[in-house]
């Protein structure tokens, strides 16, 4: 197999192939946090935590939120909800471990006096308790995450959640994602029996992990430094330079002793300490909010060329996924038509943030008229696309399909909501928060018809570089 070549530089061409396939509309939709969340908290990309993006549940982890009773008609009656969410807070990966025992040993060995480099030593007295054998597995808190999701799914939708109701549940063959639909289906409780004590969850990568099995993206996107371009060119402007330069001063080091890298890790230890462990670590020392959104930035980066917007693969890779979704929605409709029981009125699958990104990504969710790059971090600051508001841990995407009665035409007989990380998500045609089913079909049509994951993902046979096939 041809490895394409490595570059740490970006040339035209690559931005050249960002061209979309189809422009996005407005989005209404806002995930903004309230000031009181100013620090760092808000810009840990994937790596956030739930509440970041719905913040009345620090306090109440039960609540709905404000505006939950939603805006249908009281004669549409809940056909089925079909959720893919993202597994729940998890440990870091063993790479991650890796490079943090790296950085603290690194200041074990120059064991600064503490009145000449505090932060240094603080650190250097820090108990480094990550394991690589920990390698991304659910922590408690995300069994937590998904437990107490369960059960204010179920309170919003309590016709679905009903007893003797079927829940399907799939998950990606990761151990998190496997934990995860574990813990949704403790927190629905003992009181619903869905045909048995004990739901199944069913390993489909197929779909859970659809990235995994498209050749042209893993050889041209996921194994192709070039792709990544935008990302190397940033880890070594000016923006990371500053605070590269920053860090090592706090530590006490070389500036040539760090990288990028190094300083990502410690800005994600930060994170993870939280967000498990719910505490601040003096890793945070390091970091000013200006600091924060630029490692956010580099985060985002990566997010948006390897699994968002940077390249049509990215997002084309996951139309499996997409159509599966409505075949299933179209059964319901024909069932409900035939006056037959839903067979599947509930189906939850477990993925990751590679899973939602991309297909949020195929809808045309959080595009930005001018393309995420190196050069235009400054311009960047009001984006869209902020990782950290769209796939945190524990995000969800849930379509709800409706039957509704008195109405005026038989096409307003069926309707949908979307709901992401359980607020009501503006449609791309509308900017209304109910459609017709069959309104919401049209506008996807082309990809329903015509994106067929086997030919989409088939590596070129010609021998062109990365860059121009993409």
């Amino acid at each position: 197999k041809r490895r394409p070549r490595s570059s740490s530089s970006c040339g035209s061409r690559a931005v050249a192939a960002m061209a979309p396939r189809r422009e996005a509309g407005l989005l209404l939709l806002l995930l903004v946090l309230p000031p009181a969340s100013a620090g760092l908290s808000s810009y840990f990309g994937t790596k956030s935590r739930y509440e970041e993006v719905n913040p009345h549940l620090v306090s109440d982890p039960l609540s709905l939120g404000p505006g939950a009773g939603g805006s249908l008609p009281a004669s549409c009656t809940p056909l089925q909800l079909r959720a893919v969410l993202r597994h729940g807070t998890r440990y870091p990966t063993a790479g991650q471990i890796r490079r943090l025992g790296e950085l603290h040993a690194r200041l074990l060995r120059r064991a600064p006096g503490a009145a000449a480099c505090p932060a240094a030593a603080a650190l250097a007295d820090w108990p480094m308790w990550y394991e690589e054998s920990l390698d991304g597995r659910l922590a408690p808190q995300g069994r937590r995450d998904m437990e107490q999701l369960a059960r204010r799914m179920a309170a919003r939708f309590p016709a679905l959640f009903a007893a003797r109701r079927r829940l399907a549940l799939a998950s990606s063959s990761k151990h998190r994602c496997l934990q995860s639909g574990a813990a949704f289906r403790r927190g629905l409780g003992p009181t619903l029996d869905f045909g048995g004590d004990e739901v199944e969850v069913e390993v489909n990568d197929s779909l859970m992990r659809f990235f995994d099995h498209c050749a042209k993206f893993v050889a041209l996107v996921e194994e192709n430094d070039t792709a990544m371009c935008q990302v190397n060119a940033f880890k070594e402007g000016p923006e990371m330079k500053k605070v590269l330069e920053k860090v090592a001063s706090a530590l006490c080091l070389p500036v040539e002793q760090l990288n990028a890298d190094l300083v990502q890790v410690a800005f994600l230890t930060c994170s993870y300490e939280l967000a498990i462990k719910n505490v601040t670590s003096p890793w945070c020392s390091l970091f000013s909010e200006e600091d924060a959104k630029v490692l956010e930035y580099l985060n985002d980066l990566k997010q948006y060329w390897k699994r968002g917007y940077g390249y049509d693969i990215n997002s084309r890779s996951s139309c499996i996924l997409f159509q599966d979704i409505f075949q299933h929605l179209d059964k319901a409709v024909e069932e409900s038509k035939s006056s037959k029981p839903i067979s599947s009125p509930l189906i939850v699958q477990v993925g990751h943030a590679e899973t939602l990104q991309p297909l949020l990504a195929l809808m045309g969710y959080f595009k930005d008229d001018e393309p995420l790059l190196a050069s235009n971090y400054a311009r960047q600051a009001h984006r869209k696309f902020r990782s950290g508001r769209i796939v945190p841990y524990a995000a969800n995407l849930v379509f709800v399909l409706y039957h509704c009665d008195h109405v005026n035409t038989s096409q307003e007989e069926y309707q949908v909501q979307l709901l992401l990380n359980e607020k009501l998500l503006s449609f791309q045609y509308s900017n209304d928060t109910i459609s017709t089913y069959t309104d919401l079909k049209d506008y996807y049509k082309d990809i329903l018809e015509n994106c067929h994951f086997k030919e989409e993902c088939e590596l070129p046979t010609v021998n062109v570089t990365a860059v121009d096939e993409l």
